[in-house]
Formats: C-alpha cells, sequence, structure tokens
C-alpha cells in the first residue's frame, strides 16, 4: 500500500505538500489499475522525476544560455562546418557553446516556451503563444495542445483545459492528468516486463533523466516489497 511514510523517504522535498497530494495519488493508481509494486514504483520513478520530487506542477523553462544549448542543442548550440557541435572545457567538462538565439533568449521563460514548443504538438505558430500557453503540467508534464485536448476530454468530456490549463497546476487534477496519461499509453503493460528503457521512452520520448529515474524506482520498489 502506498503510504504517507513511503511517499516522504521517495520525495523529501514534498513534506509540505504530502498529505495534500497522497489521496490523489491512491485514488488515481487504484482507478488505473497501479497496482503492484512494479507498476506502482514504475510509476511514482516516473512522475517523481517529473515533478522534480512532488515539488513543481508547472514546466520550468528559465533556462541559461547554456541550458538552452545542452537541452536543445539543434536550436541553440553553435555547429562547426560539418554539422558536429562546438565545444568547450569547463573544468573536467566539456560543454556545447550557445549560439546567438540562446544568447538572446535565456532567462526569458515564455518566449522560450514560445519557440521551442511552436508549430508542433498540436500548437499554433510562435506569435500564438500556445506553446507558454500549454507548458508542460501536471505531475506528468502534459505538454502541447493535443495532448491538453485529449486530456481534457480523457477527464472531463469536454475541451475546459483549451481555456483554463492552470487546472492541470491543481493537486488533484495534477495527479489525475498523469494517471490518463499513463493509461492512454498502456504503461502499466510496459511496467509489467523488464525493460524499464521502454517505460520511460513512453513517457519522456527519450531517456533524458534515466539515471535517477531508475534509482526512484529500485528505492520504490524496495519500499514497496517491504
Amino acid at each position: 500500500m502506498l503510504t504517507r511514510e513511503i511517499m516522504l523517504q521517495l520525495f523529501p522535498k514534498s513534506a509540505g505538500t504530502v498529505d495534500l497530494y497522497l489521496p490523489f495519488v491512491q485514488a488515481a493508481t487504484r482507478r488505473r489499475q497501479i497496482n503492484t509494486p512494479r507498476r506502482l514504483a514504475a510509476f511514482l520513478a516516473q512522475v517523481g522525476h517529473e515533478s522534480a520530487g512532488f515539488s513543481t506542477l508547472v514546466e520550468n523553462l528559465n533556462y541559461s544560455a547554456d541550458g538552452l544549448a545542452t537541452t536543445w542543442g539543434a536550436r541553440f548550440a553553435q555547429k562547426n562546418a560539418d554539422g558536429s557541435y562546438v565545444m568547450s572545457s569547463q573544468g573536467n567538462r566539456s560543454r556545447r557553446v550557445p549560439n546567438a538565439d540562446a544568447l538572446v533568449l535565456q532567462r526569458r521563460p515564455e518566449a522560450i516556451a514560445n519557440r521551442v514548443y511552436s508549430d508542433r504538438l498540436g500548437n499554433g505558430s510562435q506569435d500564438s503563444g500556445d506553446g507558454w500557453r500549454y507548458r508542460g503540467r501536471g505531475l506528468i508534464q502534459i505538454t502541447g495542445k493535443t495532448n491538453y485536448r485529449l486530456c481534457s476530454l480523457g477527464l472531463f468530456g469536454d475541451m475546459r483545459l483549451l481555456t483554463n490549463p492552470q487546472l492541470l497546476q491543481e493537486w488533484q487534477w495534477a495527479v489525475e492528468s498523469a494517471g490518463w496519461y499513463w493509461d492512454s499509453r498502456n504503461v502499466n503493460a510496459l511496467a509489467d516486463g523488464d525493460d524499464f528503457d521502454r517505460v520511460t521512452r513512453a513517457i519522456n520520448g527519450g531517456l533524458n533523466g534515466q539515471a535517477q529515474r531508475l534509482a526512484l524506482y529500485h528505492q520504490a520498489l524496495g519500499l514497496l516489497r517491504a
């Protein structure tokens, strides 16, 4: 059973809000059949990573120029004539060198969102503001107009999230949207297997932060099986 003690061992930063969100997590996981140690551990690992340990429900896009170059290299990092990234050394680390766009957009979250999410995920052009309007929200970071529309239909049977996307910053809907996303992609079946990479790809589209996700998964699995 998912308890307050387990949540605080996994996500100590959420101590101030655990009593608010825990009943919603318990209800959503029951409803979505996230009801075995493997399934629940996988779910907690994924949403825990996406929400920075149940501490944030909206995407932080306040990137530095270096952060933009690292996260969206194709858009914001300098390249050589052969198409490879220009790199610089910083101590024992090397990093991509930001391009002019990164220097202009750094620390401007709304402008960054409108640039990187424009003309994709069902969003309109950069000038439409859809990138910022439908930036990542909820425990699992629902992102893009198409996903907001599908989530709204799944949770409410109407389009209310398109006009009030901030609903996903409320604990109930932050949790319910994560349950909907998980269920809509049949992630329970992936969690039942032995390939955690497939679980992460279903949630993230890639393997960003996989080391942390995997560590959380093993920690949660140990606690749930104790």
